[in-house]
């Protein structure tokens, strides 16, 4: 790590202060990729939450809305984008409503 991006990392008084240290301002590119993955993960952690919640398994998750378990483990790993269609079949099949905010 550089000596600029190590100083900003400490004088950071907030966490926004650590992103930009860290990752750039907001709108850069790394910025950016930094704050989809984050959105990604949380994501993946609700799915993962909410089915454990159901007392399903990936499995008859997977069966339960036409699609194969390894497709619900790659969503809840992280390792694949998801359709907006197939998150509200996901979260129908365990009882809940999705809903979208853009802001």
């Amino acid at each position: 790590m550089d000596t600029n991006k190590r100083q900003a990392i400490m004088e950071a008084k907030t966490f926004d202060d650590l992103l930009d240290a860290e990752y750039g301002k907001v709108g850069t590119p790394v910025r950016n990729k930094y704050e989809d993955d984050a959105q990604a993960f949380c994501l993946a952690e609700c799915l993962k939450e909410e089915r454990k919640k159901a007392g399903l398994t990936q499995e008859q998750l997977a069966d339960r809305i036409g699609t194969k378990k390894s497709y619900i483990s790659k969503l809840e790993n992280g390792h694949a984008d998801i359709q907006l269609s197939t998150l509200y079949r996901i979260f129908n099949g365990l009882g809940r409503r999705v809903s979208v905010s853009i802001f």
